[in-house]
C-alpha cells in the first residue's frame, strides 16, 4: 500500500479499485452525546466489519453535500450546477471535525460543484468523479417545489412515479447497484467515502440494504451530514444516519 503524498484529484468513472489505495485524512466522528444515532468512524488501520468467518469489510461514509440556495428553499436541483451558501461552507468545514488521520481506499463524489466543492472544504482529496451517484435528474420538474409540483400534479410522488423528462426509480435503481457493484471490491481493502446528494444517497442506502429505492422516502437527511453504511454480522445494515455537526 503506499505511504506517500496523497495523489490529485481525477475526474473519471470508477472501474474496479484503485491497484495503489489512495491515502486521505480521515477524522474520527465526534458529535455531541444526545446524537444517539453517531457511529465512530472506524480508519482502515482498524478492525472492519467482518463478514461470514474470514472475509472483512470496511464501510461506506456517506457525505451529503453543504446547503445550496435551491435546497434551503426546498427546490429540486439535480442538473443545475450550484454553489454552496455561506451556510453550506461552513457546513462542509465542519465535516473535517468527523475525520481523524487515517486513510479512505477513494473517496468518489458526483460531478455536481457542490458536492466536489463539499469534499474540498472537508479536507478529502477526491480520487474519483462517478456519474452513477449524481442526483436524481427531475427533468421538467427541476428546480420546482413539491408544492408547486403538487398543485400541476397532486398525485405526484418521486419515489414511485420519477419525474416527466427525467429519471424513473427504475432507472435510478440500475445505476446505483451499478455504483455499489464497483464499491463492493474496494470495501474489501477498507472504508470509502461518497459524496453525493439527498435523494440519491438516500435511494444508495435502499440499495445497499436490497430494498426498493422507495424506501428513501422514509430516511430523511439534511445537508453537511454524514451517514455510515456497514455490516450487521453478514447483513448489510445502516450504522449510523444523518450526524450533524454543524
Amino acid at each position: 500500500m503506499h505511504h506517500g503524498p496523497p495523489e490529485q484529484p481525477q475526474k473519471r468513472q470508477v472501474e474496479g479499485f484503485p491497484s495503489d489505495p489512495v491515502h486521505v485524512d480521515k477524522r474520527v466522528i465526534d458529535v455531541p452525546q444526545h446524537q444517539q444515532s453517531v457511529h465512530r468512524c472506524h480508519s482502515t488501520g482498524a478492525i472492519p466489519a467482518r463478514i461470514g468467518h474470514n472475509e472483512w469489510m470496511g464501510e461506506i461514509v456517506v457525505i451529503r453535500h453543504g446547503q445550496t440556495e435551491w435546497s434551503a428553499n426546498g427546490r429540486h436541483t439535480s442538473t443545475t450546477d450550484l454553489d454552496l451558501t455561506a451556510d453550506g461552507e461552513r457546513q462542509a468545514r465542519e465535516l473535517t471535525r468527523a475525520f481523524t488521520t487515517s486513510a479512505f481506499v477513494a473517496v468518489i463524489s458526483s460531478p455536481r460543484k457542490r458536492a466536489q466543492r463539499t469534499a474540498e472544504l472537508a479536507d478529502l482529496i477526491v480520487t474519483d468523479v462517478d456519474n452513477d451517484i449524481a442526483e436524481w435528474n427531475y427533468g421538467k420538474y427541476e428546480g420546482l417545489t413539491t408544492e408547486q409540483i403538487r398543485a400541476e400534479d397532486p398525485d405526484w410522488d418521486l419515489w414511485t412515479g420519477g419525474c416527466p423528462d427525467g429519471e424513473s426509480p427504475e432507472q435510478v435503481t440500475i445505476r446505483l447497484d451499478r455504483f455499489l457493484s464497483k464499491l463492493r471490491p474496494m470495501l474489501a481493502l477498507g472504508d470509502v467515502a461518497v459524496i453525493s446528494h439527498g435523494h440519491a444517497s438516500r435511494s444508495l442506502t435502499a440499495r445497499w440494504l436490497g430494498e426498493p429505492v422507495t424506501l428513501g422516502a422514509r430516511l430523511s437527511l439534511d445537508t453537511g451530514t454524514i451517514s455510515v453504511l456497514g455490516h450487521e454480522h453478514e447483513r448489510e445494515a445502516i450504522k449510523s444516519w444523518n450526524a450533524a455537526l454543524h
